[in-house]
């Protein structure tokens, strides 16, 4: 009887998906999608809010990424596309009343981006709709935009670096906490260009759309010479430090936002960028439409799996207009759903199974992404009944009296005491549109709103929704109505899209300042060759002509590659041979001064204790010492001072500041940093495994990482101690002569009770150095240089965007595929 039943529900079921559903099926499940939004949404609100997150089991709260009520600032957009106004307008006063984003606590930047800033902008320009009070200039002000521009505003620091990659932390009290790991993934350098790019657009600042644009294009030219990506990269260096390329996890919305910020900000560069990428993943990631984990330099396959984040992947592909590839793709995803009723975190393609410890589903949204973008592509309702047996599946086996749980294990469908935000942010959301196929948001042009704004005239509600990556809609139609702040001009936006595409895809473009001296994300220097007009080639035309390189060039280029990186990472420790004898003969002497001073990490912290209390008027017989006086630690760093100015002059050092800085800086103690685990699988494959580089910072079994810090140069210590007029003049100090990092020498770290008195410069400046190891309190890396508003304008000095602003009517979009399918076309409604 039982095994009648079953062949019953196969036959019903394939004749489902074969036929799709009926209309009156489909508005079943989109009830059941809103349902199950307010099932977990209620949830959160009775017995977790205001923590981040609820837990479904025990039906209480935690926190998880910052403590700011996240789930609700998550769901609020899900509000209003939900159409309940009311609670909209009472959650959005809830998050401004009870914002504070200054808090002294690390926040992931990636995260706090996608979830927290782009839920703000999103809510923001749902505003309108919802019924809230707009006030005058709306949308290029309001609350909420302020709130998303604040927050905003404290990743900022992240991005001032060499490369303009992004550190992966942030403390939104003091900035990059000292200390903090430089190495990011992928997604966490190019995730940034929707939510940033939508906040400069808005509030006129450019500053926002050039750190995501300049990190975007970093971590690009960072590229192999096949046109590969790496799995994580040292934001400092731009070093890879784990060299599997992937379409999945750490990489994953890298791509995503060069498609949908190409619509977005009307940049078609990123597009021609996103088609270069392409190329190169169907050379040497796909395989009978799956998409497998190779190396970077050389293509050969290093994990065979699938990871559920790479189900994204087909609806940029139809977003892109390649339809046929984006569905062969889905339909194996699919398959793999049917298998479990789940998708796995990973799964072993040649096996045919989940992966070893990652057999888990939290409730991902990426496949029912990719259903509703092939939905609305092809009106197919074989992908509504597809949608139908996810929602099924989660419905069945995860729901509990409060929400719904995390899947631990997609074999015997065991629970995990968690919900994550984007459960009700993506997954309920993208359900629900899935099924309401006459929704709001999936206008295509037939229809649209007139809007006047303080600024200029523009058009709403015309569709053509852009989602971050955590589901967060903007309508490309407010971005118009605000135009670029007077002070930049028409600068930031305006240059031939060909050239600039054309000055991003060059394989000796490494800089963005063609014809001048340009900075190398080693900091070398070296011009770049001008083309003329006639020389660019268009996008389509350079894809067209793009053969695959044979295996004689690729090795040659590798070896080249890897030479050159060799010599880089040496070239900081060696200097020119006609230069060997007095380089020896210095680094002797300076040698010998290290020994004299004993500056060994414990001597150093003893030292650092010792003046601490005795300013805090510790007698000596209290300390911990060898009846060590103030006096004598004052008397020890005077004679080193003498010593080291009579080899300086001895030995002319200082007519050889570049060696000398090297000689320097080869002197340093390392300190362990806390580990910081890597997100993606621990086999990844690091530069040790496949490429001889020597790396500055190296992890151990896939997180382990250790922060170098310089000891004192000693020409800080030589620095006139008797007045800060130098400083008063705006003049550079000898310890920024030396080369020394803002963040050791700033007054930001020096304790004004420790350090009285001019005699005390050698040991401030050590006590400076480890202050922010020895205190609990969060330091920051402030980094030096120009300003990061600076560094972008000079970094992007040759990069704007093709078109002054976008068209108020919005009647082209950067490609056409993505015009054919977001066609802005019919009637428009003035108010």
């Amino acid at each position: 009887m039982k095994f009648t039943i079953v062949i019953l529900y196969i036959l019903i079921h394939s004749a489902i998906v074969c036929d799709g559903l009926a209309e009156k099926q489909t508005m079943y499940y989109r009830e059941m999608a809103k349902r199950m939004f307010y099932h977990a949404y209620d949830g959160y609100m009775k017995y977790a809010f205001p923590y981040d997150e609820l837990r479904p089991i025990t039906c209480d709260g935690h926190d998880t990424w910052g403590s700011y009520s996240l789930t609700l600032i998550d769901a609020l957009d899900t509000l209003a596309i939900m159409g309940n106004s009311s609670e909209f307008r009472k959650v959005a006063q809830i998050v401004l009343d009870r914002a504070n984003f200054g808090s002294d606590i690390n926040v992931s930047v990636f995260e706090t981006n996608i979830r927290i800033v782009g839920g703000l902008v999103s809510a923001h320009l749902m505003a309108r709709r919802m019924g809230m009070e707009l006030e005058p200039g709306w949308p290029c002000t309001g609350p909420l935009l302020r709130l998303a521009e604040t927050v905003a505003k404290k990743l900022l620091p992240a991005f001032h670096t060499k490369t303009g990659m992004p550190y992966g932390t942030v403390n939104l009290a003091h900035g990059v906490p000292f200390g903090e790991t430089a190495v990011t993934c992928t997604a966490g350098v190019g995730t940034y260009l929707v939510e940033f790019g939508a906040l400069s657009r808005l509030t006129g600042d450019p500053i926002y759309e050039k750190a995501a644009l300049r990190a975007h294009l970093a971590a690009w030219r960072q590229r192999s010479s096949l046109d590969l990506l790496g799995n994580h990269i040292d934001v400092t260096t731009g070093r890879w430090t784990a060299l599997d390329a992937g379409i999945g996890a750490g990489v994953d919305s890298y791509f995503e936002y060069l498609v949908k910020g190409a619509a977005l900000l009307q940049r078609p560069e990123l597009m021609q960028i996103f088609n270069s990428a392409r190329l190169a993943i169907d050379r040497h990631l796909r395989h009978d439409d799956w998409h497998l984990w190779v190396t970077m330099t050389r293509g050969h396959v290093t994990m065979p799996v699938f990871q559920s984040l790479e189900a994204f992947w087909p609806g940029v592909l139809t977003l892109a207009g390649d339809v046929g590839a984006a569905q062969k793709t889905l339909f194996n995803y699919h398959q793999v759903w049917r298998q479990y009723g789940f998708t796995p975190e990973s799964y072993n393609i040649p096996q045919g199974e989940a992966g070893s410890k990652r057999e888990g589903y939290p409730l991902r949204p990426e496949l029912i992404e990719s259903l509703m973008y092939m939905f609305r592509a092809t009106a197919d309702r074989t992908y509504l009944a597809l949608g139908a047996d996810i929602i099924t599946s989660i419905e069945h086996s995860t729901k509990t009296a409060c929400g719904y749980a995390t899947v631990k294990n997609v074999k015997n469908h065991q629970l995990e005491n968690r919900m994550e935000s984007f459960f009700l942010a993506e997954t309920t959301k993208y359900l629900y549109l899935l099924f309401a196929e006459d929704h709001w948001m999936h206008n295509n042009g037939a229809r649209g709103t007139v809007w006047r704004s303080a600024k200029r005239r523009c058009i709403l509600d015309a569709g053509g929704y852009i989602f971050n990556s955590e589901a967060h809609p903007i309508d490309p139609g407010a971005l118009s109505c605000c135009s670029p702040s007077p002070a930049e001009g028409e600068g930031w936006m305006g240059r031939s899209a060909e050239q600039l595409a054309e000055l991003i895809l060059s394989p000796d473009g490494g800089a963005l300042n063609t014809g001048n001296d340009a900075g190398t994300s080693d900091g070398t220097k070296h011009k770049l060759p001008r083309k003329l007009p006639e020389q660019y080639e268009t996008g389509e035309n350079a894809l067209k002509n793009a053969t695959a390189p044979t295996q004689e060039q690729i090795l040659a280029k590798n070896v080249q590659h890897e030479t050159k990186a060799n010599a880089d990472e040496r070239s900081s420790d060696l200097v020119s041979e006609e230069k060997d004898k007095s380089v020896s003969a210095n680094i002797e002497i300076l040698t010998g001064i290290h020994k004299d001073l004993e500056l060994t990490k414990k001597k150093i912290i003893d030292a650092v204790s010792k003046i601490n209390n005795m300013s805090k008027g510790v007698s000596k017989r209290d300390l911990d010492t060898k009846e060590t006086t103030k006096e004598q630690l004052v008397t020890d760093f005077e004679n080193t001072k003498t010593k080291f100015e009579a080899t300086y002059e001895s030995k002319e050092l200082k007519n050889d500041d570049d060696s000398l800085d090297k000689i320097l800086t080869s002197t340093k103690t390392q300190f362990s940093g806390d580990a910081k685990e890597l997100e993606p699988d621990s086999n990844l494959t690091t530069p040790d495994q496949t490429l001889n580089l020597n790396t500055e910072a190296k992890t151990s079994d896939g997180g382990g990482s250790s922060t170098t810090l310089n000891l004192p140069r000693f020409g800080a210590i030589i620095a006139s101690s008797s007045e800060n007029t130098s400083s008063e003049r705006g003049e550079t100090s000898s310890t920024e002569n030396a080369g020394i990092a803002t963040s050791v020498s700033s007054s930001k770290y020096s304790n004004p009770a420790a350090t009285s008195g001019e005699n005390l410069l050698g040991a401030k400046i050590i006590r400076d150095l480890l202050q922010p190891i020895l205190e609990k309190n969060p330091r920051s890396i402030v980094p030096s240089g120009p300003s990061l508003r600076e560094q972008l304008d000079k970094d992007l000095s040759e990069y704007s965007n093709f078109t002054n602003s976008a068209s108020y009517s919005l009647l082209s979009c950067p490609h056409p595929s993505y015009a054919n399918l977001l066609s802005y076309k019919g009637q428009i409604i003035e108010v």
